[in-house]
């Protein structure tokens, strides 16, 4: 089979769930015998237009424009009028130009394509904003798409409220739970005596992490020895390290910056309890990788996330700094913290698989091949 993924951004370039997301399964796919392009958009002239790497191409056409932090590309729009000799194309996320255009190459051609749903949300721009996107063009997009991918059935099913008829599969965003274990070494990179809260997402506002310097605070104050890693890099470092200054929080709070990949299993290991109070995701590979590694999630109790963490962790209401205060002291001091670890491992087990999540994507392309 051959595949053209159309992807806004890839990793390690841009670091992130789904990016690297994009990589696992053009890389896992590659190693099955397809044959797998990425088309993306970059504005680092340091990489090459064109490259083989991980058993794959990429392919990376320059921005032309940039609205609302959306990169719109001509590049990417001319490879895409002009494909021809691709038996699918898999375009990521709704949320970018770059899948716009592989819809209307859908409605124009007779190459099927699959969109991926990676969360309904922008992190970056203003809710109301893509309620009315999702309204119109978005669900125009949906409807594009011969099949739509999400993570779980309460996905599924808010991407119905917006009125999108397309065929829609639910297949797990699996994670890598060989590499993400509680067994193996903690990181250098985290040194405390007392216990660790970890953030990890880009630090913008969808993510909310303000919300986890307040909470921490919070928790000080009858766990004074702990100590909050935030893990992750963007535009608002600044704005919190003035908000730690304020909340006389001093060495207490650590801004790991950007931390590789590879380097995040011993990250995950050396925390106690994952905080992510996010006002959007899709299903966050942090939680799944947290739970993987033996480590407690408290999260934002959003629609389809909810449902995951309660299994083994606490949910709180977007915004609600003090009822993420509570909940990470109540999990810090629970007797069953033990449990919940034990819980949160056998979950993604069962159920989180990455190697499901490619072969069951992979599947429902080639299945598309039968109707064209």
């Amino acid at each position: 089979m051959k595949i053209l993924r159309v992807a806004q951004n890839l990793y390690p370039e841009v670091p992130g769930g789904g990016t690297y997301h994009v990589h696992a399964m053009s890389r896992d796919q590659a190693a099955m015998g397809h044959d797998v392009t990425v088309l993306t958009v970059t504005d680092d002239d340091s990489l090459p237009r064109r490259e083989k790497r991980d058993g794959y191409t990429v392919v990376r056409r320059s921005p032309t424009v940039e609205i609302l932090g959306n990169e719109i590309s001509a590049g990417v729009a001319k490879d895409l009028a002009l494909a021809r000799d691709y038996d699918v194309i898999h375009a990521h996320s709704h949320l970018y130009f770059s899948t716009n255009l592989a819809a209307l190459k859908r409605r124009l051609g007779n190459i099927p394509l699959a969109i991926t749903n990676h969360g309904l949300y922008s992190q970056t721009a203003p809710e109301w904003v893509f309620d009315a996107y999702l309204k119109t063009v978005g669900r125009w997009t949906f409807d594009s798409a011969d099949v739509v991918f999400c993570y779980t059935e309460e996905d599924k099913q808010r991407i119905r409220r917006f009125g999108v008829e397309a065929d829609i599969e639910v297949v797990a965003n699996g994670i890598d739970q060989t590499r993400f274990t509680p067994d193996g070494p903690r990181s250098e990179l985290i040194d405390s005596d007392g216990p660790v809260v970890l953030f990890v997402g880009r630090l913008v506002e969808g993510k909310r992490p303000g919300d986890a310097v307040k909470a921490f605070a919070g928790v000080r104050e009858s766990h004074p020895g702990a100590e909050l890693y935030l893990c992750g890099d963007g535009p608002l470092r600044e704005e919190l390290e003035e908000l730690v200054r304020e909340r006389g929080l001093g060495e207490s709070v650590t801004f790991l910056g950007h931390v590789a990949y590879d380097e995040m299993p011993p990250i995950y290991r050396s925390a106690d309890v994952l905080v992510l109070p996010s006002r959007a995701e899709g299903l966050p590979r942090t939680v799944l990788e947290a739970f993987a590694s033996g480590t407690p999630v408290v999260a934002s109790n959003l629609e389809q996330v909810a449902p995951i963490v309660e299994q083994a962790g606490k949910t709180v209401g977007v915004g609600d700094v003090g009822g993420f205060k509570r909940e990470l002291t109540m999990l810090l001091d629970a007797e069953d913290y033990e449990q919940r670890r034990k819980d949160g491992r056998a979950l993604v087990d069962d159920r989180f698989r990455w190697g499901s999540t490619a072969q069951k994507t992979t599947e429902t392309l080639e299945g598309l091949l039968g109707d064209y």
